[in-house]
């Protein structure tokens, strides 16, 4: 099995060199192809109006300057000799739950490997300021989730969403398969001043509430110690709002 491994935190992240051991836990044949600096929040961005460039690391070890996106597009149309069997994104600094997956560039790179035709899994784990990032939980965890996923499968059009809690491998609750939940982000505006007095802003973190009607959702899984898996669809479309549009406009 030939895996291609990206990321959005950059080639250099720690969260990579952590997926790129598990991929090899898996397969002999790994190659990484990921941003040389931290996209995070890139969504599912190109770089159209500036050339990308490309610097070999080392053995199947690539950077790109450019996007997430970007990455992945060079990976398949540039580097590899032939289409990967699986695409592998992460392991994020941070959960993608909820509408992160809107803005995450872990996401988007594994979307673009679903439009291309390839099986795709984003991983993402759970971040505390301060507090050291728990490796050893999808070191433990992920290998066996990926190959079951690789085993049953799925839908073209799909790519699964996979986030880990910041817990130790034996305080880790159970896997739970559960759909995307709401929560909003970067919904604060932290206004500062610069040396010259000019002002400037930042944007905030996402918000500690969480939607309380959706008990099962993915945001509520994590707080709960628990390993989530979500299908993602790249369809968009909401097919009973359509419905009820199309009754509208196309009544007699």
């Amino acid at each position: 099995m030939k895996i291609l491994v990206t990321n959005d935190d950059g080639i250099e992240a720690d969260g990579i060199a952590v997926l790129e051991e598990i991929a090899r836990s898996i397969s002999d044949d790994v190659w990484v192809v990921a941003p040389d600096a931290e996209h995070s929040g890139a969504g599912h961005s190109l770089s159209l109006h500036t050339p990308l460039r490309l610097k070999q690391k080392g053995p199947r070890h690539f950077a790109v300057a450019g996007t997430p996106t970007d990455s992945v597009l060079m990976a398949m149309l540039e580097v590899l000799p032939e289409k990967p069997d699986l695409l592998l994104s992460g392991i994020n600094r941070g959960v993608n739950v909820a509408e992160d997956v809107t803005y995450s560039g872990t996401i988007a790179a594994a979307m673009e490997g679903t439009l291309l035709e390839v099986p795709s899994i984003a991983l993402s784990m759970q971040w505390k300021p301060g507090e050291e990032m728990l490796w050893d939980t999808p070191r433990h965890f992920a290998p066996d989730i990926i190959r079951q996923l690789v085993k049953i499968g799925w839908p073209r059009g799909n790519l699964m969403n996979v986030n880990f809690p910041h817990s130790t491998p034996k305080e880790v609750g159970m896997i739970k398969i559960c759909p995307q939940g709401r929560r909003k982000i970067g919904e604060k505006l932290e206004k500062r001043q610069d040396p010259k007095g000019r002002d400037y802003f930042w944007i905030g973190g996402p918000s500690d509430v969480p939607y309380d009607d959706l008990p099962g959702a993915d945001y509520m899984q994590i707080l709960k110690g628990n390993i989530t898996i979500t299908p993602l669809s790249m369809d968009l479309t909401n097919y009973r709002v359509l419905e009820d549009v199309r009754e509208h406009f196309e009544a007699e």
